[in-house]
């Protein structure tokens, strides 16, 4: 049995790791309580931003920090993102600013509402931001609608004439475009009607898709200051008041330390796999990595290696607006390719493979006007001249092999030479092709003496004496 001696050391040592779990959080929050976290967007809003900004606000909110500084340059992307982005801001317990910078930056698109959302919305000089009409994914755009009546005044008196044409209404015709024009107005609106902004030029930037510039902007009340550089924007919004979650808080930023908090290895690992480039690789490589094991069962290695990237595609995916005419073409040619190796249609069947890959691959994914999941046109190219090449190589093997004599079964026989193993009259065995057979021959044959074999039937070959049936073989 431990002595008590023993006891006390273990109980005291369980203390002390206690002591170190419970204090722990509250020693990483103290170290970065009053310190701002800075966040970087730059590139188009997609799922493996959305997933980045969204646990970067948590850690965040979880250290403690004053506030979070979201610097961003983005061509816009996905509203499921951009949405979900905009859901953390709003419910974040640290005030959230976004930063368009550097100069030359741009917010437009989906980088336009997560601005209005943000608690402080700020551009550096050179940046600009707007553009921000929904497009419909898979359906042609149409000329976006004009600001509904009664906010015309309002708009003139708030944003200013921009020197266009006011664009004419969503026909009824385009029931689709106008509801998504009208559903983007109204949460930019109520976005900019939630942080005093100017709710007017955000609800012309959706129907219009018009833009400011940085200067512009601050003098409409879009955002509230333009910064040369973060240092200058901590002490630009130091004392400014903000709504938390409806509870007024003043900021204290001036000279606060900042802590980049770049992307983890989860977030690389999930941008590099919702590449629709990725995706669509992953997708070849585990479908053929499966026909091969299917076709030699007990490699293994190509059924473990497609299982796996077949799963990280269709998660992919799922993360990505595929277009499942586009992923139906793709898996049409695949099944086309794989049959121009079994079936003799000299090259017809691989060809049409061909063709339904390369219009797969371009319809794949549905863009945006930000061309967020455009498939790269080389990438498209390359995808075609491969599946070209399989296809004639399979046939230029066929047709080679198709003039190739026979080297196996029944035919390889008639014609082949062998010696007689012992004298028969009639009936004996013989060693043709390396086996021995038995053989039946009228003429009979001494042991040694060189045959040809003139038939098969079954296992018995009809053989007559070499010299019989010309030069030897």
């Amino acid at each position: 049995m431990p002595s008590t001696r023993s006891w006390f050391f273990v109980t005291l040592i369980a203390a002390a790791l206690a002591a170190i779990a419970i204090t722990a959080p509250w020693s990483v929050a103290a170290e970065q309580r009053g310190k701002v976290v800075v966040l970087t967007l730059d590139g188009a809003v997609s799922p493996a931003t959305a997933d980045y900004v969204v646990r970067g606000i948590h850690q965040a909110a979880e250290r403690g920090a004053a506030m979070v500084v979201l610097r961003m340059d983005t061509p816009g992307g996905l509203d499921t993102a951009m949405r979900s982005i905009i859901k953390e801001i709003l419910a974040s317990p640290v005030p959230v600013a976004t930063y368009v910078a550097p100069s030359g930056a741009r917010a437009a698109s989906a980088g336009t509402y997560i601005l209005y959302a943000s608690h402080i919305a700020a551009m550096a000089p050179g940046t600009n931001l707007g553009a921000a009409t929904p497009v419909a994914i898979g359906i042609p755009g149409a000329a976006p609608a004009k600001p509904v009546a009664g906010d015309e005044d309002e708009s003139d008196a708030q944003a200013g004439s921009l020197g266009k044409e006011k664009k004419p209404a969503a026909s009824a015709a385009d029931p689709m475009k106008a509801k998504m024009v009208n559903d983007a107005a109204a949460y930019i609106r109520g976005l900019a009607q939630l942080r005093g902004r100017n709710s007017a030029w955000a609800e012309q930037a959706v129907r219009e898709a018009v833009s400011l510039s940085a200067e512009e902007a601050v003098a409409r009340k879009v955002v509230d200051v333009m910064a040369q550089d973060l240092p200058s924007l901590l002490a630009a919004i130091d004392g400014r008041k903000v709504s938390v979650q409806g509870v007024g808080r003043t900021l204290a930023t001036a000279g606060a330390e900042t802590v980049a908090l770049d992307p983890d290895w989860r977030s690389n690992l999930l941008a590099v796999i919702a590449n629709p480039g990725m995706a669509l690789i992953l997708m070849m490589i585990g479908i053929y990595g499966l026909i091969f094991e299917f076709y030699s069962p007990g490699l293994a290695g190509p059924g473990i290696i497609g299982a796996i990237c077949l799963l990280l595609a269709a998660y992919a995916f799922q993360l990505m607006p595929v277009n499942y005419a586009g992923l139906g073409l793709i898996l049409l040619g695949v099944a086309f390719v794989i049959a121009e190796a079994f079936v003799p249609s000299f090259g017809i069947l691989g060809l049409g493979g061909a063709a339904a890959l390369t219009m797969g691959a371009v319809i794949l994914f549905d863009g945006d006007a930000s061309g967020t999941y455009a498939m790269p046109l080389p990438f498209v190219v390359t995808i075609g001249a491969v599946s070209s090449a399989l296809v004639f190589a399979t046939v230029a093997f066929a047709l080679r092999a198709r003039r190739r004599p026979v080297v196996s079964g029944s035919e390889e026989l008639i014609g082949a030479g062998g010696v007689a193993l012992d004298d028969f009259s009639t009936e004996g065995w013989v060693l043709v092709g390396g086996e021995r057979w038995h053989a039946t021959c009228p003429e009979g044959l001494k042991r040694g003496q060189s045959l040809r074999v003139k038939a098969r039937t079954g296992l018995t070959l009809v053989v007559e004496p070499a010299n019989q049936g010309g030069n030897d073989k």
